[in-house]
């Protein structure tokens, strides 16, 4: 094993592995239903692999690099035999690549053809992340009996749909993905791959969006296209939606999520429903971002699938184990959302104010967006970009940006759960966004950002409430510090700028900017609702 394999898994955490001699079988022919052929590489120990569980890992991203490194090798030297198969029309494989459109119909016939392999023993276990983790759903309802336990990371039963919903269109996330899948095969893609994220970046700012593929890859890209023109109740999108699999899944499955993963809600939603049909399971949020380098699922896999796959108990361990930012603690719990938790209004109030009692009679504030100058982005849930908790102090001193601050806390206040706000908004245009982030404010008054939400309202020139749903969490508001929220119109380009104009995104060339009004007062009583622990 090289040296970058070593320092890899010791950096993971992980023990020692059984074996370090491996054989490579390359380009294994695996045939689907309509002729096509996806090729795959099986990863086993060089002495006794054949008979030993496996896992199966199906990726459109190519069977070497860091898949093999840092997924492959690690298991196979520690009691897996290990499959890594090319998605269809990717390195190698057969057909044309249409994501997520033949993930079903292409991983039943690989989970029957592999069982059918004279070394695939009588235990498979599905692992992998982000695309690797939907693709396991697509199939969950319909697993052969030599599967045991799923291990789905950082990813949801739906991938576009939150995405590409109309009330609040997620931009940089579905194109940047778009781009590197467009560009991933190309000659010399990964010593490119910085140049592609500028290029990515600029291109994003293209008006019209339509055009942004061809400014960022050189040339139109069907895949790009189909993310801009087709929103999410678009027939084009059926049969990628597997939500109703989920409450079907009857082996053992364990979720690893990040508070700041851009599938965070969906997975949320999957394993509520796993427990809600009384399905064994088991979640793990912690305080990571989309591409975290952790090592939480090659543990989960070595740990929580070897173990169902030789047919004994997991370690036990709580059903539900999470990182609690700011007390930067882990903590067990029974449930997701947790009991104990209460919801709490804490009302936007003049002059910034932030608080538990209901405004007074006060005057709104004012705020002008405009898109031409859009909001940035800064931290958070992002893909490609910087993300997770960041120093806001630049982005609230623009004066597009609205915060309401809680007086400094007497005491610990610790949240766990679904945030969602309430702002009562109006706008000198008839199409808008509120955008709204949550904030820890430090004693040294430095704000870091929690979670965060967008929706996209019509009728916004008449005054009305906005719901935003911000992203879960569980923090702790350490005593001392202060609760901040922001109030916007914009976090670009994590999402769409909103033209004003009402025409549709993908083919808007012109921008108006918006005079924007927030309300606080009896009537229209603004507030962000917090799930907060209930005192003893």
């Amino acid at each position: 094993m090289n040296l970058i394999n070593s320092l890899a898994q010791r950096r993971m955490k992980l023990s020692e592995p059984l074996t370090r001699d491996l054989v490579v079988q390359r380009d294994l022919r695996v045939p689907m239903p309509d002729g096509v052929e996806l090729l795959a590489d099986r990863w086993a120990p060089r002495s006794g692999g054949e008979g030993l569980p496996t896992a199966l890992i199906r990726c459109p991203y190519g069977r070497g690099g860091m898949l093999a490194a840092l997924q492959a090798r690690p298991l196979a030297e520690r009691g897996y035999q290990v499959l890594i198969q090319s998605a269809r029309g990717t390195f190698g494989s057969g057909g044309t690549f249409d994501p997520m459109r033949n993930e079903r119909e292409d991983g039943l016939a690989t989970l029957d053809w592999l069982v059918k392999q004279p070394w695939c023993g009588d235990a498979i276990v599905l692992c992998g992340a982000s695309y690797m983790g939907y693709v396991q759903w697509a199939v969950a309802d319909q697993l052969p009996p030599q599967v045991k336990a799923m291990i789905p990371q950082v990813t949801a039963s739906t991938l576009v749909l939150e995405f590409l919903r109309a009330d609040g269109f997620s931009l940089e996330t579905p194109f940047g993905w778009g781009t590197v899948v467009g560009a991933q095969e190309r000659r010399g893609a990964l010593l490119r791959v910085p140049l592609q994220l500028r290029r990515t970046a600029r291109a994003l700012r293209t008006l019209p969006l339509e055009r942004a593929d061809t400014a960022a890859l050189g040339e139109r890209s069907g895949i790009i296209q189909n993310i801009l023109a087709q929103d999410a109740d678009s027939p084009h999108w059926d049969g990628c939606d597997h939500r109703h699999r989920v409450a079907e899944t009857t082996v053992p499955v364990s979720s690893i999520a990040g508070w700041y993963d851009i599938f965070l809600p969906g997975q949320l939603r999957d394993f509520r429903a796993l427990q809600d049909a009384g399905r064994p399971a088991r979640l793990t949020v912690g305080p990571w971002t989309h591409t975290s380098p952790d090592n939480g699922a090659i543990t989960e896999t070595l740990e929580f699938g070897l173990a169902h796959a030789r047919g004994v108990q997991p370690p036990e361990r709580a059903p539900v184990r999470l990182y609690v930012t700011g007390a930067e603690a882990w903590r067990d719990f029974t449930s997701w959302p947790p009991q104990g938790y209460d919801p709490q209004r804490f009302h936007l109030q003049p002059d910034g104010g932030l608080a538990v009692e209901p405004p007074a009679d006060s005057a709104p504030d004012h705020y002008r967006y405009d898109p031409t100058n859009p909001t940035p982005a800064v931290g958070g849930i992002r893909m490609l970009a910087k993300a997770g908790p960041v120093d806001n102090t630049a982005l609230e001193a623009r004066p597009d940006v609205l915060t309401y601050t809680t007086p400094v806390l007497d005491q610990d206040t610790e949240i766990v759960g679904d945030v969602e706000a309430e702002i009562f908004f109006r706008s000198s245009l008839a199409h808008a966004d509120v955008f709204v982030r949550l904030c820890d404010v430090d004693p040294k008054g430095r704000s870091r950002n929690i979670c965060d939400g967008l929706v996209s309202l019509t009728g916004a020139d008449e005054t009305q409430s906005a719901t935003v749903r911000l992203w879960p969490t569980a923090h702790l508001f350490k005593r001392g510090h202060r609760i901040r929220v922001q109030v916007s119109s914009g976090a670009f380009p994590r999402y769409a700028r909103n033209p004003g104009t009402g025409e549709a995104h993908v083919t808007a060339t012109t921008f108006r900017a918006a005079d924007q009004t927030v309300h606080h007062d009896p009537e229209h009583p603004s507030a962000i609702v917090l799930p907060v622990r209930a005192r003893v």
